[in-house]
C-alpha cells in the first residue's frame, strides 16, 4: 500500500452506494419553453409545491403552460394542453436543465460517472 493512499476494499464501496443521495433539478423554465416552443419571454405567473413535485404556471401572450418538476428528476411540459415533454431529466434531454446530487447526511455534493 502506498503511503497516504487509503486502500478501497467491498465494504467500504457497499458504505457509499447505502448512503442516501438527494438529487436537486435546476431549471431554466424560461429558456426550455423558449427551446420547445420557440417562443420567448415565458413568465411564471403561479407556483405550486406538493411533497413530490413543484408546478409552474407561465404564460406568454395568449398561450399558458404548466411545467411540474417531480423530485425523482421526471418532468411534464404541457403548452395549451398540448403535452411537449414527458420524461426524464437527464444529461441530454435539455440544455437548460441540470442535475446535481448531494449526500443526504452530509449535503456533500456526489459526481455521478
Amino acid at each position: 500500500m502506498n503511503a497516504g493512499h487509503e486502500e478501497i476494499t467491498d465494504s467500504k464501496i457497499k458504505a457509499v452506494w447505502d448512503e442516501p443521495v438527494i438529487c436537486r433539478v435546476e431549471v431554466d423554465l424560461a429558456g426550455w419553453l423558449q427551446q420547445l416552443t420557440g417562443d420567448a419571454d415565458w413568465e411564471v405567473y403561479n407556483e405550486e409545491e406538493d411533497d413530490a413535485y413543484v408546478s409552474f404556471a407561465m404564460r406568454h401572450g395568449p398561450h399558458k403552460a404548466e411545467v411540474t418538476l417531480y423530485h425523482n428528476g421526471y418532468a411534464i411540459v404541457d403548452v395549451d394542453g398540448e403535452a411537449l415533454f414527458d420524461g426524464t431529466l437527464t444529461a441530454g434531454t435539455s440544455d437548460w436543465a441540470h442535475l446535481s446530487y448531494y449526500n443526504a447526511g452530509s449535503g456533500e455534493p456526489i459526481t455521478l460517472n
